[in-house]
């Protein structure tokens, strides 16, 4: 049977009828798919704030083994050191690695400032001098 024929003693729902069912189930519809977006933004935020904390945990034992390591350096230099010249040693060491890094880190920064674009601003003045007839 196609669907422009109908049983005999079939009625077919009427186009108001029709329209009243649809102005009942798209709002259920939208709330059934609203709750599952946020079920589904629920779970996925409960699995970034566990990342993010395993992240910083890891940041924070990466930290300490690189304590241990500079432990470790001091020790290995106080062979051949008394105690305090080798921890004195890798201190100035590690101020210095720290200063060279202040250092790149102030010029990045010098590089990035103003943040305006500047050249695109350029372009868009030379841009309006030339509508205006000013520039050729």
């Amino acid at each position: 049977m196609t669907p422009s024929e109908t049983p005999r003693g079939a009625t077919e729902p009427t186009l108001g009828a029709l329209v009243h069912d649809l102005s009942t189930q798209i709002p259920e519809l939208v709330r059934s798919e609203l709750r599952l977006a946020q079920s589904e933004l629920t779970e996925k935020g409960k699995r970034a704030g566990l990342g993010a904390g395993l992240f910083g945990a890891a940041g924070i034992v990466a930290l300490y083994g690189v304590a241990v390591l500079i432990a470790a350096a001091v020790l290995a230099l106080a062979l051949v050191l008394p105690a305090w010249a080798a921890a004195l040693v890798i201190g100035v060491v590690l101020l210095a690695v720290a200063g060279v890094l202040a250092l790149r880190g102030k010029g990045q920064v010098a590089q990035a400032t103003p943040a305006a674009p500047e050249r695109a601003i350029a372009g868009i003045k030379e841009d309006v001098e030339t509508v205006k007839g000013h520039h050729s």
